[in-house]
């Protein structure tokens, strides 16, 4: 009778209420617990805020300008800065793909030591990892040797930039560099030939292979920004179920990292389609 009468539950109702409160409240503490962490975790993740309006902004943010030239037109050379700028800076700025990069002295220390004529074959031809011309054939070798020398003199070098010779048409014209992307990838200013740049609306006749070398090749020639490279099957297998009106208008309208319209902004949409139909024939 002393233990009955000194027990806290002492009728059946009693009972029921202290076995449910044994099972609802540790629930509500697990839940709140569990709403602490994640809602800690988010506020404190890096990239928590990608759905802002200032960041979808800043991966909307145009990455750079191609323009399309007349190549019958008198060629100016681009400076050494600006190469660098459009087209260098890709690589040689973050170290990517083992580039060392611009200002590491120790790093260019015994590279600068093969000579400046060494350095500019490598560049021209290309070396390693690094395409030739830094994977814009439309640069004249001028122009990439002045790249060179405004690399290697950042660098710890002593390079003179060498001057247009006494036959190349028109001065030396400083080209704006374009604007860096958000993950340090910049889109080459390039110039096409005059047949790309005057093609008929048929995607027909336009020179897609041309179109491709006017820009789309400064990503897709080595796979910056995790384009698919030119000629990786494995690569372009998932994407080629788009089709090609599919691919065209993923161009067109850009998607990921690739700006709309890709690399050659003042293309039309047969030429960015003839580009399309290229790399999809190279990639099957």
């Amino acid at each position: 009778m002393s233990e009955r009468s000194n027990s806290l539950i002492k009728t059946p109702r009693q009972l029921i209420t202290v076995i449910a409160l044994s099972f609802i409240v540790p629930v509500i503490l697990i839940l709140l617990l569990a709403t602490y962490v994640v809602r800690s975790t988010t506020a404190g993740a890096a990239g928590s805020d990608a759905l802002s309006e200032k960041a979808i902004a800043e991966r909307m943010r145009q990455v750079g300008v191609v323009s399309l030239a007349d190549s019958s037109a008198p060629k100016s050379l681009q400076t050494g800065e600006a190469v660098n700028a459009a087209a260098c800076s890709a690589c040689h700025a973050g170290g990517i793909a083992g580039a060392p990069r611009t200002g590491d002295v120790a790093a260019w220390a015994p590279r600068i030591k093969q000579g400046f004529d060494v350095l500019v074959k490598h560049a021209v031809e290309g070396f390693k990892a690094m395409p030739a011309k830094g994977g814009n054939p439309n640069l004249d070798p001028i122009e990439v040797a002045r790249a060179v020398a405004f690399i290697g003199n950042q660098s710890g070098g002593k390079f003179k930039e060498p001057a247009a010779p006494a036959s190349a048409a028109g001065p030396v014209t400083p080209v704006s560099a374009p604007p860096s992307a958000a993950a340090g990838v910049p889109i080459a200013a390039v110039a096409v030939p005059a047949a790309v740049a005057k093609a008929p609306a048929s995607s027909a006749k336009v020179d897609g292979a041309a179109v491709y070398a006017s820009g789309c090749n400064v990503c897709h020639a080595a796979g910056i920004a995790n384009a698919p490279k030119l000629g990786d099957k494995a690569a372009w297998a998932p994407r080629l179920g788009l089709g090609i009106d599919g691919l065209t208008t993923s161009v067109i309208k850009g998607k990921g990292a690739m700006p709309a319209r890709g690399a050659v902004a003042n293309a039309s949409d047969a030429q960015l389609r003839g580009a399309v139909e290229y790399m999809v024939a190279a990639s099957k």
